[in-house]
């Protein structure tokens, strides 16, 4: 009867052991729960048409500025060449604006010396007055013509003008037509394909850098004296059966409640305000996860540890 009681309580402490272990990794509870989040990016395409190509996929690493897509640019080609046609058109009505002027100028100089010495002739009595009035009348349309020959070429201009800056803006759609990745990161999500029909503003991938992720965890109003940006925390996920523990940095603190219960009017109900917290991760080697789980202590962020649970 000893013998078997004795094995009992042997199995008994065996079984034991892992969960007195257990209880020996943290001394003391968590003093936040959260979960990661990161900052994701979603990339939308700026022009209408059919991707020719696109290489982002779930999970594909991304260097930023790396080409991930392409536009079909044919129609706005053609259009451009179509505007630049157009300029050129512009260009030399412009130029024959100037010959003009200058003729006219010409003609202006010789009925302006034809009317000087015409009113000479007629102060003298050597000249009618209808000589006179023909050559005033000569010089005033050639004025007229120069100023209205000088509106034209400014139409003409402003014309060539305008067609500069279409071509400067489908030079523009043209270069959005090739999509550039803006942030280093992995790909979260597809939503779209090469061969598809796009409009401009149609979200085509989501990104976002996950070298360091955000914990995002709610205290109540008591704690926060114990939390302040800057400071160094210990953070502790489960992973593969074991807790792990990862420094982390507090990069904000909310100064209103997330929550607000009913009328706050004992001392107890003040403690079930709750107010959120960010804190920076660094995640190297890929452990933590977006939406994952995780708390946070105090007392530890001095220690870095990986334990068994």
């Amino acid at each position: 009867m000893r013998t078997t009681f004795t094995a009992r309580a042997a199995a008994a402490l065996i079984a034991g052991v892992p969960l007195l272990l257990c209880g020996c990794n943290r001394t003391a509870e968590p003093d936040a729960y959260g979960t990661f989040e990161a900052t994701e990016v979603v990339v939308s395409a700026q022009t209408t048409g059919q991707i020719e190509k696109f290489v982002p996929v779930e999970g594909m690493h991304l260097a930023g500025g790396a080409a991930v897509a392409l536009v079909d640019t044919t129609q706005l080609a053609l259009q451009r060449e179509q505007i630049v046609a157009q300029r050129n058109a512009a260009d030399a009505r412009s130029t024959e604006a100037d010959r003009q002027l200058g003729v006219l100028a010409v003609q202006r100089d010789v009925a302006q010396r034809a009317y000087q010495r015409n009113q000479r002739l007629f102060a003298e009595k050597a000249a009618t007055a209808q000589q006179l009035d023909q050559s005033e009348r000569d010089y005033k349309t050639l004025l007229a013509q120069i100023d209205a020959a000088r509106a034209q070429r400014r139409s003409v201009n402003m014309d060539a003008a305008a067609t500069m800056a279409q071509v400067a803006q489908i030079r523009d759609h043209i270069d959005k037509s090739h999509v550039t990745n803006p942030v280093e990161g992995t790909v979260l999500a597809v939503y779209a394909r090469a061969g598809e029909v796009i409009q401009a503003g149609q979200p085509l991938y989501k990104v976002a850098n996950l070298d360091t992720l955000v914990l995002r965890a709610y205290v109540t109003e008591p704690q926060l004296a114990s939390f302040r940006v800057g400071q160094t925390v210990q953070v502790h996920v489960d992973h593969d059966g074991r807790l792990t523990s990862f420094p982390g940095t507090v990069s904000w603190v909310s100064s209103t409640s997330e929550f607000t219960p009913t009328p706050v009017q004992t001392r107890d109900e003040r403690a079930d305000l709750v107010y959120a917290m960010k804190v920076r991760v660094a995640n190297g080697e890929g452990v933590l996860k977006i939406g994952m789980p995780a708390d946070l202590s105090v007392q530890q962020a001095s220690h870095v540890s990986t334990t068994k649970s």
